[in-house]
């Protein structure tokens, strides 16, 4: 593919969205993107130093080497005839992710209630804080969540602008907008840093080895497992004949 561009935005979203299948039209293959930016604690965010940038070689879920020890050994001693060995129970995309961050708007916050019987979900599983959702993809073992494109385009998903009852954290913290990291003072200024991370030198020389992960070929086989990459069976393409479900409904 030749590609001239002038914005790698618009590179990896089209590519995301067509060449892979996904689509806004399915909340099960909705686009999935990636953190890139590990630094959302400092007053100042530094887009030339690495460190603040996340290492695209590794899933969501090896990162923290400690995690990625749990998942490993949780790979290596599974015993079960009937379910393959996997690292990850969960996923780094699904419907329901996709509506979690995407709550706050129209037509995403009728489909959430719609998910979860007509509720908000309980405030301290809300999506509240880009610092706290970050640090529970790096800490928690049931959440190996990606982003998705809105992070790096849309700053409205980041404000209750419909003013709904969230809810009161535990903390008594009360969840409106989405608290965003002290190096952004806005939605709007999140959004352009988090782009210009995005579109950022390192990133560049880096994205193609989370294609391979999430497209490509360390997705599986020998090399998803190398890469500490396997998923749930049921998460892959082909893993229930459809065929065989005679309920239109189901199928």
């Amino acid at each position: 593919i030749l590609v001239k561009y002038n914005s790698l935005f618009t590179v990896v979203w089209g590519f995301f969205c067509y060449l892979s299948g996904r689509t806004y039209n399915d909340l099960n293959q909705y686009p999935v993107f990636p953190w890139v930016i590990t630094n959302y604690e400092s007053e100042e965010l530094d887009l030339t130093l690495p460190s603040n940038f996340r290492d695209l070689s590794k899933p969501i879920g090896a990162l923290n080497p400690k995690r990625a020890a749990f998942f490993a050994e949780r790979y290596e001693s599974w015993e079960d005839d009937q379910v393959p060995k996997f690292h990850y129970g969960t996923h780094y995309s699904t419907a329901s992710f996709a509506l979690t961050w995407l709550l706050r708007i129209e037509p995403f916050t009728t489909l959430f209630l719609n998910l979860q019987g007509g509720k908000f979900d309980h405030a301290d599983r809300t999506f509240s804080s880009i610092s706290r959702a970050w640090r529970n993809s790096q800490r928690d073992t049931s959440d190996i969540k990606e982003l998705i494109p809105e992070f790096y385009y849309l700053p409205e998903i980041f404000v209750n602008s419909n003013n709904y009852n969230l809810g009161v954290m535990d903390d008594g913290t009360v969840v409106s907008d989405v608290e965003l990291p002290p190096w952004a003072k806005t939605p709007e200024e999140f959004v352009r840093i988090n782009r210009l991370a995005l579109e950022s030198e390192f990133v560049s020389c880096q994205l193609h080895q989370w294609i391979d992960l999430i497209f490509g070929y360390k997705q599986q086989g020998p090399e998803a497992v190398r890469a500490l990459n396997v998923f749930y069976y049921l998460t892959y393409e082909g893993a229930v004949n459809l065929s065989s479900i005679t309920d239109s409904v189901l199928r």
